[in-house]
């Protein structure tokens, strides 16, 4: 636990500086992690990370984090997905140039995992540049999330959730986690008034509900891919807490929600 605490406030201290600063020293940032997000799911697939697929998966990811339009403004406004469309292009070129050894079933997993990292983390720049607090908002939802459902499942957990996918969690401390972000978000809304636009107050915590079910889901696709591939943790970044993918899985599914409600 101590170990735990201690790395926790190291990462806390390298990731809010970025993003107090924000524009393009935090979505580099964020795109690096991005990168590394890829690399913990290559790793799992046992897929080297500097080999031809592992290199353009990395690099997709960090394509889709990145707004490039925002800084080569001669391209297009989805200039960020369309570098990534051609990224895949090239990956499924070695389908091609090397057909006795490569298959699209080999190029399916590095493309499905760039998108499922990238897309959540251009989200999460997206949402900073709309405003320091969406961010906030959203790190509260998951973080309360998260705590009420470990100490309400704890305290009155008894029928489990998933558990083929992740034995410790219970229908209880879901629903205590969910009570837990609403009220949360309610504190913040009340301090924040700007941060819900534009729905109105009681909407907005009835949208919190529901990201707060999306962050649950995060987490549990990304316990199912770990038990999948037979890990513990997606990898080893952060002594006590795992690897990136273990930090971010339930805010890379509540950002894009968020985004398509329109938060940001």
């Amino acid at each position: 636990m101590k170990e735990r605490v201690i790395w926790g406030g190291i990462a806390a201290a390298i990731f809010l500086p970025f993003l107090i600063i924000g524009s393009l020293p935090f979505q580099l940032f964020v795109g690096v992690l991005a990168m590394i997000g890829v690399s913990e799911l290559l790793k799992m697939r046992r897929l080297e990370i500097f080999s031809f697929e592992g290199v353009f998966a990395m690099l997709a990811a960090f394509v889709l984090t990145v707004p490039m339009d925002h800084y080569l403004t001669s391209l297009p406004i989805d200039a960020s997905f369309a570098g990534y469309g051609i990224i895949v292009f090239f990956l499924l070129a070695g389908t091609v140039l090397n057909s006795s050894a490569y298959s699209f079933e080999d190029a399916t997993f590095p493309i499905a995992a760039s998108f499922y990292v990238g897309i959540g983390f251009q989200n999460l720049v997206n949402a900073r540049l709309s405003g320091i607090d969406k961010v906030l908002l959203a790190l509260f939802i998951v973080w309360a999330t998260d705590i009420g459902a470990y100490m309400i499942g704890r305290q009155f957990g008894k029928r489990k959730l998933l558990p083929r996918i992740s034995p410790n969690k219970t229908i209880e401390g879901s629903l205590g986690g969910i009570a837990c972000a609403v009220l949360t978000s309610f504190v913040f809304m009340l301090i924040d008034r700007s941060v819900y636009a534009p729905h109105h107050f009681f909407v907005m915590l009835l949208l919190v509900a529901l990201f707060s079910i999306f962050a649950q889901f995060g987490d549990l696709v990304e316990s199912a891919i770990k038990r999948h591939f037979g890990v513990k943790d997606s990898g080893k970044l952060i002594p006590g807490h795992g690897g990136i993918l273990d930090r971010f899985d339930s805010m890379i599914f509540v950002f894009p929600i968020m985004h398509l409600f329109g938060l940001f």
